[in-house]
């Protein structure tokens, strides 16, 4: 068992069910909200047959405070006391249990596969038309609609696929992901629900509060006002997109709570990657972090900016610095991480040719079996009836055989591969090019590979590596071109500190001169506006840089 600091007692042991805790990234948030449970069972806060409730956005986050969990609180325990949920199970749940109380069939189909991008590809809309209808789509169920109310404001927006989309929807009887949370507002909002629900759980978690949007948090007032535990931290708040409102949001919890407990302790990165994180706080909000142990951390880490003159050079030093990293600690693992995923296309191609083992994030990690499966499918792919059919995904189905795999998992894990197929088609990848990446493995393969690993910052959040280098800070890339408002630039900053918090060791930073367009033109770049902040970390640059590498303590560094 560990020995929890200060600041984890603290949460662990305060008495009132109404608490805020702001902890950044590394400050041991989730092991606080495991103590957190473990205090209210043996202080009797929620007694019997009240259970606990702990809401996450993720299936990864779920199984991560569950493993948390077991070092407190024994399974038998666990069983009889505790709800481990993500907000769409939660709402699964509601509606399952109550949908008839708003008029919803309780038999409704719940899509566990993404059936709105099936529809989609169905109907061969490209990239910029899925992402439109998604978004046409998830506007109009953030508030607690009914199906009619949907359908006019779908109806005013215009968007003709999202409207046939949507009709199809309710016709079958389906609730997509858009939906669950809708319904269960709907629901929540019969006051002999609401209260079978405050009955039931006597205390609630609820993490990464920062990226909850108002319809989620909405729904958790209404199970638990003034009874809930909120974690997480606003300078990561980088959801707006998905309908998150982090200061809207924090400013409505610090109303709710009459309590807050502030981490500041770092125990994952090195002093140089804090300074770096803290010096974009005046854009974050985020709170100036410590590292715990310093003096653990060989020469301190290493904080470094580069500038290149254009492309080829950046990913040649990119390649460079992680091939001393390999050479010297070959364990480690190395995240090159961007903000628009077609700035590592450079990068991609120098490092996928070289010796090192590479992992992109953005490529099908699979099952062996359902690795197979696609590979097969991809091969009896015919190109003049794939171009002909009216129907893309239920072609893609039949070459796949989808209809004789009988197990549940498998089936929705090619049916999710299948998905992402056309995803790539959509993005314009060949058969040869799809074909080339698929991984097999699991996602542990992905989360524990020693290597280097290109990915984006959303796709990042959450994780860690030895070293990051975050490519890209120019004007454009970070912050991304879209970001034209002043909510906007902000939620880009909270990005750049979350790619950036990421790393254990080290980071480094990048700005190229000249980066060309996707269409191959040479095209000036100004460098961003955030790179001013990040000097105050008193970074080091390219021949400090080498020094560093070159006197670095690397047994040390792999046994950290």
């Amino acid at each position: 068992m560990i020995t929890p600091t200060k600041a984890q007692a603290e949460v662990r042991d305060h008495d009132n069910l109404s608490l805020l805790v702001v902890a950044p990234a590394g400050c041991g948030k989730t092991e606080a909200l495991a103590l957190r449970v473990a205090g209210f069972i043996d202080r009797g806060s929620a007694p019997p047959p009240q259970r606990i409730l702990a809401v996450t956005f993720t299936h990864r986050a779920k199984d991560n405070i569950r493993a948390r969990l077991r070092r407190y609180v024994p399974l038998s325990v666990q069983r009889d006391r505790v709800t481990v949920t993500n907000f769409h199970g939660l709402a699964a749940r509601i509606i399952r249990a109550h949908g008839a109380v708003a008029g919803i069939n309780p038999n409704i189909t719940i899509c566990e596969n993404d059936w709105v991008r099936e529809q989609c590809h169905s109907r061969k809309l490209d990239w910029d038309d899925i992402k439109d209808v998604e978004k046409a789509l998830q506007v109009a169920k953030l508030e607690a609609h009914t199906d009619e109310e949907v359908s006019e404001a779908l109806g005013e927006c215009g968007n003709d696929h999202a409207i046939d989309i949507e009709a199809l929807r309710a016709k079958q009887n389906r609730a997509t992901y858009d939906d669950l949370l809708r319904y269960a507002e709907l629901i929540l909002a019969n006051d002999a629900v609401a209260d079978l629900y405050a009955h039931h759980f006597g205390a609630v978690i609820v993490d990464e509060y920062q990226d909850l949007t108002p319809q989620q948090l909405r729904v958790i007032n209404r199970i638990a006002y003034g009874r809930t535990t909120y974690a997480g931290d606003l300078a990561q708040g980088i959801y707006g997109f998905a309908g998150a409102a982090p200061s809207d949001i924090d400013a409505a919890i610090r109303a709710e709570c009459a309590s807050v407990i502030e981490f500041s302790d770092s125990h994952r990165s090195s002093p140089a990657v804090l300074a770096m994180v803290n010096s974009l706080n005046e854009l974050t909000g985020g709170t100036d972090l410590t590292c715990a142990d310093p003096s653990s951390w060989p020469q301190g880490g290493l904080a470094g900016i580069l500038r290149f003159t254009d492309v080829k050079q950046e990913a040649a030093d990119v390649l460079a610095f992680a091939a001393h990293v390999l050479t010297r600690a070959p364990g480690q693992r190395i995240g090159v991480i961007v903000r628009i995923k077609s700035r590592l296309r450079f990068i991609a191609t120098v490092v996928e040719a070289s010796d090192h083992p590479v992992h992109r994030w953005e490529d099908g990690v699979l099952d062996p079996e359902t690795a197979r499966r696609v590979r097969t499918m991809l091969a009896r792919i015919d190109p003049s009836e794939l171009a002909s059919t009216d129907d893309t995904l239920g072609y893609l189905r039949q070459l796949a055989e989808l209809e004789r795999v009988e197990d549940f998992d498998s089936r929705s894990a090619l049916a999710d591969a299948i998905n992402w197929v056309l995803d790539r088609f959509a993005n314009g990848d060949t058969f040869d090019e799809v074909r080339a990446k698929i991984r097999v493995g699991d996602q542990t393969t992905l989360l524990n590979a020693p290597g280097i690993h290109l990915l984006s910052g959303h796709v990042g959040k959450g994780q860690q590596f030895d070293w990051v280098i975050v490519v890209g800070l120019e004007q454009g890339c970070i912050p991304d071109f879209r970001a034209t408002t002043p909510t906007a630039k902000d939620e880009e900053a909270r990005a750049l500190s979350v790619m950036l918090s990421r790393a254990r060791h080290g980071a480094l930073v990048t700005y190229t001169r000249v980066v060309p367009t996707l269409g191959g033109s040479p095209k000036p770049r100004t460098i961003s506006e955030y790179w001013p902040y990040l000097l105050d970390a008193n970074p080091l640059e390219a021949g400090e840089i080498d020094k560093w590498l070159a006197s670095a303590r690397w047994d040390e560094i792999a046994e950290r």
